[in-house]
């Protein structure tokens, strides 16, 4: 579902019930109302009453919006994370190093990537920059795993540019690997996602 989910078009919601997923995926409706449960913490859909699970669109200019919005906070706060506290660099550094184990599973992976540009947010001590970015947090997770899915070992190259950001931060000027870093994901998120889809029974598009 998680996968799913990564790949439906951007241009129109989908509504996905119970019912449908379990005869889908051959189970009851128990495990499926509550992987629907954990996928709507993760911010992946809506549950919506009587209705089902929402997967709501994402359209260019949200994702420009996101990415600006972004942008601009982010480049706020690695600015006054430095110079940066040693035990602040080991705390990106294990961050890091948790999103490396996680580097095949998706949604896992892109947790792990809002914890390490989070504790750069919380880092600069502003609460209410804070509170705005927690915000974007399901626009988030489905960018991010969107973009996991355009490129192949997109997941390494966002290691690499986290790598290079903790290097930057340490070194006491992380504005420049911060931007390029957020280019690039912008830049794959415009890239369309070829989907194959076995035969059979669908879901909404869900196989």
């Amino acid at each position: 579902m998680k996968r799913h989910i990564s790949e439906l078009p951007r241009d129109g919601g989908v509504f996905l019930s119970e019912s449908e997923v379990a005869q889908a995926a051959g189970t009851s409706r128990t495990p499926v109302r509550e992987a629907l449960l954990r996928l709507e913490t993760e911010g992946l859909l809506t549950i919506v009453p009587k209705k089902g699970a929402y997967i709501p669109p994402i359209s260019d200019s949200e994702i420009q919006a996101v990415m600006e919005a972004r942008g601009l906070v982010e480049d706020w706060c690695v600015q006054r994370v430095v110079p940066a506290d040693p035990y602040f660099v080991r705390e990106l550094e294990r961050i890091l190093g948790e999103q490396e184990k996680l580097i095949d599973d998706p949604v896992e992976f892109i947790d792990q990537d809002r914890a390490f540009h989070r504790a750069i947010v919380r880092q600069a001590g502003n609460p209410v920059l804070e509170e705005f970015y927690e915000s974007l947090r399901e626009r988030q997770i489905r960018m991010g795993v969107r973009a996991l899915v355009s490129e192949e070992n997109r997941a390494r190259t966002v290691l690499e540019e986290h790598a290079a950001i903790v290097r930057a931060i340490a070194a006491g000027d992380a504005c420049d690997a911060l931007a390029a870093h957020l280019a690039g994901t912008l830049a794959v998120l415009r890239l369309p996602i070829p989907v194959e889809r076995p035969g059979g029974h669908s879901v909404g598009g869900l196989s």
